[in-house]
């Protein structure tokens, strides 16, 4: 078997390659693991989207924990990040979300935090691996009164909801907001924050019935906010994911706006203000060229890692910064909470707009996004960290580099959590850039599968 965490923990389709016996064994591992050394009865914290698979999913990680002594609490449907700050707001031992975030409805996924609301180190998984393949040998199961009950809890997101709008009051009652909850775990509580705050609410894609989260909507799929937008003459759309930990934005005149645009908007108002931590930004190597030049214009200090939001906020723990995030839209604001959030970034960029009176569209030209190319290439789970050890790709990837060189870039990846081999360029021309990475994609996938 091969590793089971990717960049954002357990994800494969539900019943097939995420089974209930799979969560059960995480939920087994994963507890003794997390909380091992702890003197009390440990508790994990468990939360989920609005997939079919949720509850199935759940009950099985629960069953799990509980069998190694550990108790569990059920707070239901409620967005990732929610679950990183009641996990720390509690003291709970960890959190457990099951999600997995923009994919398509038969995927699942599982995620821990430890007791500080904090995704775990690749060592702490490794550990938990090692348990199930092992089958937990060594472990001594709980009988009687030591094993782990689960206590449930209904109000969970309305906590969450008043962390978000105590943390960033801003008054909306100016404003008309078209918000796109994905069919997913924002449907309530994004819907409610906003208006809680004031605003003129237009909410779609909020009714899930677990088998449309993500299905042409939200932060994946935007063409309906961007004409909706547009329609309702509002000042701004708001798009969110499956698990409400990223966010995309929509200006007033129908023009999408990237993670990394909101994370130039709110820097620099922030650094404006004194609040931006030694004036930076942590981005990753998927951040468009524009970003980095917007930081040099601004006297923004730029970190960059590589792709996956944990990596983001490993470095921004490092070097003690308080903003950082993916052009994807996980934005990640450390001193609010301690993973990518929608509703922050939201209420964030809500703010910047209330407080200088500007539109977005004309905040958003704060940086140039130069053309960027972004092609996938399907091959095997098994083989996609392996691509350059193909002569064919090695070569073509060495003399696209080549070519592109000072005038753009290539980035070659494997997604973290789905079967792809991710082909991005960027240059002066997009019809060129496409052209290029569609080829290089396709023959990616021709050799690999």
């Amino acid at each position: 078997m091969g590793r089971l965490f990717g960049t954002d923990g357990v994800r494969g389709v539900a019943n097939e390659e995420l089974t209930p016996l799979l969560a059960m064994q995480l939920g087994q591992a994963g507890a003794y693991v997390l909380t091992k050394e702890k003197e009390h009865k440990p508790t994990i914290m468990v939360g989920c989207d609005t997939r079919i698979s949720g509850d199935m999913l759940a009950n099985a990680l629960m069953a799990g924990a509980c069998s190694v002594g550990a108790n569990a609490v059920y707070v239901g449907v409620v967005p990732t990040p929610a679950v990183a700050y009641l996990t720390r707001k509690y003291k709970v031992d960890a959190g457990v979300v099951i999600s997995a975030s923009h994919n398509p409805v038969e995927f699942n996924g599982i995620k821990f935090f430890d007791g500080n609301g904090y995704k775990l180190p690749d060592s702490l998984e490794d550990e938990i691996e090692e348990l199930i393949r092992t089958d937990m040998r060594g472990i001594k199961f709980p009988t009687g009164s030591r094993v782990g009950k689960i206590k449930y809890r209904t109000d969970a997101r309305e906590e969450y909801i008043n962390h978000a709008i105590q943390s960033i009051p801003v008054e909306l009652s100016e404003m008309k907001i078209v918000v796109d909850c994905a069919e997913g775990a924002s449907f309530y509580t994004s819907v409610e924050a906003l208006k809680e705050l004031g605003a003129n609410v237009v909410a779609i894609h909020n009714n899930p019935d677990g088998t449309n989260i993500n299905a042409n909507c939200g932060s994946t799929h935007m063409e309906e906010l961007m004409a909706r937008v547009v329609y309702e003459k509002a000042q701004v759309g708001l798009a969110f994911d499956g698990d409400a930990d990223r966010l995309l934005a929509v200006d007033e005149n129908g023009n999408k706006v990237d993670g990394d645009q909101i994370m130039a908007i709110i820097g620099s108002h922030m650094k404006n203000k004194k609040t931006l931590k030694d004036d930076t930004i942590v981005a990753t190597v998927m951040s468009n060229l524009g970003f980095f030049l917007m930081g040099e214009k601004e006297g923004i200090k730029m970190e960059q890692t590589k792709v996956g939001d944990r990596y983001v906020l490993e470095r921004m723990k490092e070097i003690g910064a308080n903003l950082g995030g993916e052009q994807s839209g996980h934005i990640i604001f450390l001193d609010e909470n301690t993973t990518g959030d929608g509703l922050l970034s939201a209420l964030h960029l809500l703010q910047v707009m209330v407080e200088t009176g500007r539109p977005l569209s004309e905040l958003s030209g704060i940086m140039e996004v130069l053309p960027q190319a972004l092609v996938n290439a399907k091959v095997p789970n098994h083989k996609k960290e392996s691509y350059m050890e193909y002569p064919e790709i090695a070569k073509a990837i060495s003399s696209l580099t080549e070519k592109f060189a000072g005038e753009g870039r290539v980035l070659i990846r494997p997604s973290g959590t789905e079967p792809l081999v991710r082909v991005m360029i960027e240059g002066k021309d997009q019809t060129q850039i496409e052209e290029e990475a569609k080829k290089l994609a396709a023959l990616i996938q021709e050799v690999m599968l």
